[in-house]
């Protein structure tokens, strides 16, 4: 996969909103797409499409648009979703067992490859045709299976010294669901940070901004 350096955070951020899009086109028949149309779904402007594309070649036609299983195509490889990541989940509780069991992986560019937790109570029992791991086997593991990645469904507490012991056995990407910020205390890693908290409570935000117009209107 090409490298494409000096691409803005804000842009990647967006690609996977560009492939879910054009996959909907997809399974909708469409063949092709002007900027104008796929701006109007997807809230954007044309302009900031087009620019967005552009950071990796752009892909459009001058008076036909996009073809639109070409550029999900391109987006995919992009993104590196063929690639079939291996990752691991460490933390097998409810939030960590219900994203085993229903994350699609394999389409967001991972294989998930193995489990662990450091309760006995939970060592053995099976998840998606994976059978949970301690964490003693770890280290043996990562060494024999090379996992790059890692989800993280752990408490705050114990976060700190699980991530030390992962990049200890080469894992330095996180997809993380912990409030310990790993950049701070880690360098040369690179992490997904999910809030639910945080993104629930923008929710709360908006209901209550909307709620406060309503009365300051009547």
């Amino acid at each position: 996969m090409p490298r494409y350096d000096g691409v803005s955070r804000s842009v990647i951020k967006r690609l996977p909103r560009y492939y879910r899009f054009l996959g909907e086109l997809l399974h909708k028949d469409v063949t092709r797409i002007s900027s104008r149309e796929l701006a109007q779904l997807m809230q954007l402007t044309a302009s900031q499409i087009r620019q967005d594309l552009n950071c990796f070649g752009g892909f459009g036609q001058q008076g036909y648009g996009y073809n639109v299983a070409a550029l999900h195509r391109e987006i995919g490889n992009i993104l590196g979703l063929e690639n079939a990541t291996p990752i691991i989940l460490v933390g097998a509780g409810n939030l960590g067992r219900t994203l085993a069991r229903h994350m699609k992986f394999e389409y967001d560019g991972f294989r998930l490859i193995g489990i662990f937790d450091s309760d006995p109570a939970l060592v053995g029992q099976g998840v998606r045709g994976l059978s949970i791991s301690g964490m003693e086997n770890l280290a043996d593991f990562c060494e024999e299976k090379k996992p790059r990645a890692a989800i993280l469904c752990i408490p705050r507490e114990s976060a700190q010294k699980t991530v030390e012991l992962l990049i200890q056995n080469g894992i330095r990407c996180f997809w993380n669901f912990t409030h310990f910020d790993i950049n701070l205390s880690f360098e040369d890693v690179i992490v997904e940070n999910v809030h639910l908290g945080d993104s629930l409570m923008t929710l709360c935000y908006h209901i209550n901004a909307a709620d406060g117009e309503s009365v300051s209107g009547a």
